[in-house]
């Protein structure tokens, strides 16, 4: 049964150890980045859309609590479709966050920005 092992990244043929599956550290290497590169890429696209959203939160709310329009949210291009978690109040309001910062729609397309630490516990 001699069966002719092949380096799993450049194909070569193994010499050694029988468990040996590439034929050096770049394969082993190059193998790996290219499994885990396919997998992440939505990983990485979601991630910089949370972080571009907490970004946008952060520059509006400079002092923790401040009212702003839906305008100006998707002027700085606010992606409401991205958060971290939510909260709701006991009396049934939803607080959407990125993080720690977060926001809570209100009357006539207006959002409250709150800070997590600021506002709750």
């Amino acid at each position: 049964m001699n069966q002719d092992r092949l380096c799993l990244d450049c194909g070569e043929k193994l010499h050694g150890r029988i468990d040996k599956k590439f034929c050096d550290d770049q394969c082993r290497s190059s193998y790996n980045n290219k499994l885990y590169s396919e997998n992440l890429t939505l990983v990485r696209q979601v991630n910089n859309r949370l972080k571009r959203n907490r970004k946008i939160l952060e520059e509006l709310n400079p002092q923790g609590k401040v009212r702003v329009s839906l305008k100006k949210l998707q002027l700085k291009g606010f992606d409401f479709s991205y958060i971290t978690s939510l909260y709701q109040t006991q009396a049934g309001k939803t607080y959407y966050f990125c993080y720690e910062y977060g926001y809570l729609p209100i009357e006539n397309d207006e959002y409250l920005l709150v800070k997590r630490g600021d506002i709750f516990l």
